[in-house]
């Protein structure tokens, strides 16, 4: 830690907080400034695995305070992680806002020495999506705002819009993001496949579904390619941990923070992870089921949020590339691609190609959350553990065959066939 303090950095506890949010006019102003300041309440709210977040308000506003410790908060100073992570999000934040400001939260400060970013209050009745979908909340909005996000992020970061200067030198700044790249090769691609001091799952129930993951040959090797395609594949600046406990929302309004995985990677990453949480929650609603609310209903909402997402992102994600067809982007130079018919044949590849990219890493996103480290709240909170292992192994076979045999599917809509057919409702 005295290296850490050499450099400047010290962890803020409510009391240093408020003396340097005084200091600093970005964050004061934010609050009313002067007498305002008297009157601020601050209160911890961190619930992740990583980080400090405050909630610092005044009568004349309010702002979030997020600051990075130098190791896994969940775990503790055993597990060392670096504290750069919170310039990457800062970083991400500001160049995701730039392109999609309507589901980003804006960034009114950043502190590189003490890993301290100030940013906009997501004021509620917003929560984070995980728990509505836990509580069975409906967003009629959500496939919307999500596919809106994902497209513009995606595409506006992409060889299908700039050129390839604009674009190494976007992955050689993030490229420095290592070590949380390192951490997601470690839990979602590496530790769930083998035998890992970190992992866990609902046991006994699911000690023989464990194992089959560690034992299967099939779906290793296609981990493997999933796995070389996320450290080599510099397709995006995606946000790197697009689930949805990294979403807010309300009925009408649909916001997207904590991107300190965020990278240059492929985009299936970001999309897979929204869906394969969405599929998650799914499988756990059985689990939530009682007299009052057997959550049928809920479940066909989902199925239509995971289908109108896809379908709405492909629809967007088009839209732009045609707009956009004549502008820097170096991938498919428009006096080559200057034919409509071949133009649409280079869209229907990648697309297809991306939508494939997309199952398998969501599949891989949802295997890791039930046999790996960190497991998710829709499961967890099903205190039957017989009940919740049931809900588990139907979405754990559900991911190993996608991610076995994801070229095979075409639609989002087959899909959404297959995940039905392992409810066991």
């Amino acid at each position: 830690m005295a290296a850490e303090e050499e450099q400047g950095f010290r962890p803020l506890d409510e009391a240093s907080l408020l003396a340097y949010i005084k200091a600093t006019p970005a964050l004061a102003s934010r609050l009313g400034g002067g007498g305002s300041l008297d009157s601020i309440e601050i209160k911890e709210v961190g619930d992740g695995n990583l980080n400090f977040v405050y909630i610092v308000q005044s009568e004349a506003g309010a702002i979030v305070v997020k600051q990075a410790l130098p190791y896994v908060r969940c775990v503790g100073d055993s597990w060392p992680m670096t504290r750069e992570r919170a310039y990457f999000e800062a970083s991400t934040l500001r160049e995701h806002g730039r392109l999609c400001p309507e589901h980003t939260p804006e960034v009114y400060h950043f502190d590189r020495t003490l890993s301290l970013m100030g940013m906009r209050y997501i004021e509620p009745p917003h929560i984070i999506l995980r728990k509505g979908l836990v509580a069975g909340v409906e967003y009629p909005l959500l496939a919307d705002h999500m596919s809106d996000y994902m497209a513009k992020t995606l595409f506006f970061t992409s060889l299908l819009y700039n050129n390839t200067t604009d674009h190494k030198n976007g992955v050689a700044k993030y490229s420095a993001n290592v070590e949380m790249c390192r951490l997601t090769e470690q839990v979602v691609f590496s530790d769930p496949y083998r035998v890992s001091k970190f992992n866990r799952w609902t046991s006994p129930y699911l000690d023989k579904d464990a194992e089959a993951v560690r034992e299967d040959d099939e779906l290793k090797l296609e981990v493997a390619g999933l796995k070389s395609m996320f450290i080599e594949r510099a397709q995006a600046l995606i946000h790197g941990d697009l689930h949805t406990g990294s979403i807010m929302v309300t009925e009408g309004s649909t916001q997207v923070i904590d991107p300190e995985f965020g990278f240059y990677g492929p985009m299936g990453f970001d999309i897979g992870a929204f869906l394969g949480n969405l599929i998650l929650a799914y499988y756990a609603q059985n689990g939530h089921a009682d007299q009052a609310n057997d959550r049928k209903a809920y479940k066909k909402w989902i199925l239509k949020t995971i289908e109108e997402s896809w379908n709405l992102f492909q629809k967007k994600f088009v839209e732009l590339w045609n707009k956009h067809k004549e502008s820097n982007g170096e991938a498919y130079l428009p006096d080559i691609y200057n034919k409509p018919k071949l133009l649409s044949v280079v869209q229907k590849k990648y697309m297809t190609n991306l939508f494939h990219d997309s199952l398998g890493f969501g599949s891989a996103k949802m295997i890791r959350r039930i046999v790996g480290i960190a497991h998710v709240e829709d499961l967890e909170s099903i205190k039957d553990a017989s009940k919740r292992a049931e809900c588990e192994r139907a979405a754990l076979n559900c991911a190993k065959t996608i991610l076995k045999g994801r070229h095979q599917f075409e639609t989002i809509e087959q899909v959404v066939e297959h995940i039905q057919s392992f409810d066991q409702d």
